[in-house]
């Protein structure tokens, strides 16, 4: 039976009533649950609140009103039962006053009815953000505080924050950035009661702690981390999850709704030329910045953006040649906080390396022993940040082996955690599932069998190591892709080789009960790569076909000229369905980005059939077109593609497979 009928059948057999024992069911809706939407509605029936406008952006002032007025009942969203959700993620849109000292001020609380017991909140002071809730035990109750370093918010400039609970693990990620993680002794409760308890927005239903700031967002997420439907983001600050309707416009004179818009209003000065002083004389003033075709508002002391060109890729230039010490089959770009930006070069030979970017350029950190490495993959876990590196070969002692490398504060180094048992590793991905932590790894091949399980281990809090969870049957297996769709865990890998053909299915798995279950197959011919992304709400998977082969067949040059193929999820068919085909030189990899408002694809064109000197092509998003090619960049023996954005610009850096040099390309805007 497909996991497709099983789901059904699964899921028909729930709603049956009458039928076994009685399914358990959320006690609210598993969507967006907006917050604002429901203390103030659209037709305004809350007084003395101001829907106010700062740097272009809408939000709601708060303070003038009576505290107890925005506020609603928690039966209102808990309508079938009265828990609040162990698992669940907070969303908040805000542009905070700057504060004194000591001060602090409540985003939210859910109040218990008597006697106004605070069963839940989030307040902020200027140098911390506060996550607080009732813990109870057979000893008694009593208030446990989360509290996080305040994510610089006093800046005068939108925010958007983003807080995932699950059990003990609370994360907070601020403009779709690098998350804050902690691990906290007393995990959120499992069965926190908020029988008749009210929400009440922008304070604890009093005047003291009362919020004076702009909010524009505060959503509720039951059951999942929000940063993965927020974030990648062109405009991260002003992620929307959902906007309540006062803030989407409304038609009709203002006497009509009790909730007043106080747009800005001033006498309106334009300066134009070079870049004039920005100080209380000017302030509220616009200026045209002719060379750049911005208009930027002065604000206390700086000059804010408000209407800008519309960034668009101009050309590509290299930008710097990259000597590794061999060939480079896979980079890894990452950034660790407080130490900077990184590339990992996974290099054929015994030594690969770690770059660090500096002055603008990436240059030599760290060497690490491998044995013909083929990809890194960064990945963290709480506070710890971690490096795998997938070996294709033994060491000198014949054992196979890969190794996963754990940052060291104290040395500013990586340094050796865990050895995995692993057969000529091609990559390594990491993921999280209902809040634990997995690697999969895809094993290509034991001696000259290829027809291998490939392992997905599962991160063991107690022993802090990784302990294999479940095998998967591949076939020369390349690559792993996560993602998730909706509520949805997906994992895809690339099946390259069976050892007779290159022509056979690659496998799409969901998580189901516990586990990773066949999903839909694809076919495929030498599949190296997997690459999901969005455009919008569609979602897209793109797999790199590298050659056309089969021992029956006599080997031809144009074997390697083959069409890679981009697939969509059809959420009606519930299915992927092919979407276009591009022609192809032994694709290798795929690597989406964005630079302003397009979208772009660049493969790893690798090789013809006579040359390894292959163009590699950018492809943009044009719509109902479909990707087409923009540039065409001369590469050799490309491997791998990385994209990444320094507060420099945008770029993109290639490994070749072929020789000792990568190069850094940077992306030219106008």
């Amino acid at each position: 039976m497909s996991v497709l009928l099983m789901l059904c059948v699964v899921l028909s057999a729930l709603v049956t009533p009458g039928r076994g024992t009685r399914r358990w069911e959320p006690c609210t809706d598993l969507r967006p649950l907006d917050m604002l939407a429901e203390a103030v509605p659209a037709h305004g029936a809350a007084g003395g609140i101001r829907v106010t406008q700062a740097h272009g952006v809408q939000g709601l002032q708060l303070s003038a009103a009576a505290p107890h007025a925005v506020s609603f009942p928690a039966s209102r969203i808990f309508f079938r039962c009265d828990l609040f959700p162990e698992e669940f993620s907070i969303v908040i849109t805000l542009k905070v006053p700057n504060l004194p000292p000591k001060k602090n001020e409540y985003l939210f609380t859910v109040l218990a009815e008597e006697p106004d017991a605070l069963l839940l909140g989030l307040r902020y002071s200027p140098t911390q953000l506060h996550f607080l809730f009732l813990s109870q035990d057979s000893a008694g109750a009593w208030q446990t505080r989360v509290t996080f370093r305040s994510p610089a918010l006093m800046d005068s400039q939108w925010h958007t924050l983003v807080l995932a609970v699950s059990e003990g693990s609370f994360s907070l990620t601020t403009d779709c950035g690098l998350p804050v993680d902690i691990m906290a002794d007393v995990p959120f409760p499992a069965s926190l009661s908020v029988r008749g308890a009210r929400f009440f927005i922008g304070s604890r239903k009093r005047t003291k702690g009362l919020f004076t700031g702009l909010v524009r967002q505060l959503v509720l997420l039951p059951g999942s981390d929000a940063t993965l439907r927020l974030c990648p983001c062109r405009s991260a600050e002003l992620a929307v999850l959902s906007i309540p309707p006062v803030l989407q416009g409304i038609t009709g004179k203002p006497e009509d709704n009790e909730v007043l818009k106080y747009p800005y209003e001033t006498d309106m000065k334009v300066t134009l030329g070079s870049r004039p002083p920005c100080t209380k004389k000017e302030d509220a003033q616009f200026w045209f910045d002719a060379s750049r075709k911005g208009l930027f508002l002065c604000v206390g002391s700086e000059w804010v953006s408000v209407l800008a060109a519309r960034e668009k890729l101009d050309y590509v230039e290299e930008h710097q040649s990259l000597l590794t010490s061999s060939e480079t089959l896979g980079l890894e770009v990452f950034a660790i906080p407080e130490a900077g930006l990184f590339v990992a070069a996974a290099n054929r030979k015994a030594t690969s390396a770690i770059y660090k970017w500096t002055d603008g350029k990436f240059s030599s950190y760290q060497n690490i022993r491998t044995h013909q490495a083929q990809s890194w993959r960064h990945f963290t876990i709480g506070k710890k940040v971690f490096l795998a590196v997938a070996n294709f070969e033994p060491n000198e002692k014949g054992q196979e082996f890969s190794v996963i490398y754990k940052w060291s504060q104290r040395k500013l180094r990586f340094t050796p955690y865990q050895r995995v048992p692993t057969h000529s590793a091609r990559d390594w991905e990491a993921f999280e599932v209902a809040g634990e932590h997995f690697l999969a790894v895809a094993n290509h091949r034991e001696g000259d069998n290829h027809n291998i399980d490939s392992v997905i281990y599962k991160w063991n809090p107690r022993t802090r190591l990784f302990e294999a969870n479940q095998t998967i049957a591949t076939s020369g297996a390349y690559d792993w892709e996560f993602f998730t769709v909706g509520p949805y865990s997906f994992l895809v890998v690339a099946n390259a080789f069976n050892g007779t053909s290159t022509k056979l299915h690659s496998h799409l798995y969901v998580w189901l009960l516990g586990s990773f279950q066949l999903f839909q197959a694809f076919l495929t011919f030498g599949a190296a790569d997997w690459e999901v992304f969005h455009i919008g709400e569609r979602v897209f998977l793109a797999v790199a076909n590298s050659h056309s082969y089969d021992v029956e067949m006599h080997v031809r040059n144009d074997s390697y000229l083959i069409n890679s193929v981009i697939y969509e999820l059809n959420v009606t068919a519930q299915t992927f369905v092919k979407f276009q085909e591009i022609p192809t030189c032994s694709a290798l990899d795929w690597e989406f980005f964005s630079v302003g408002e397009d979208y772009f694809l660049v493969v790893a064109n690798s090789f013809d059939g006579n040359t390894f000197s292959v163009n590699s092509i950018i492809y943009r998003w044009q719509g109902y077109e479909g990707f087409v090619a923009v540039h065409s960049l001369p590469t050799f023996g490309c491997r791998d593609w990385e994209a990444f954005r320094t507060a420099a610009g945008s770029y993109l850096v290639y490994s070749s497979a072929k020789e000792p040099r990568s190069r850094v390309l940077k992306l030219r805007t106008g």
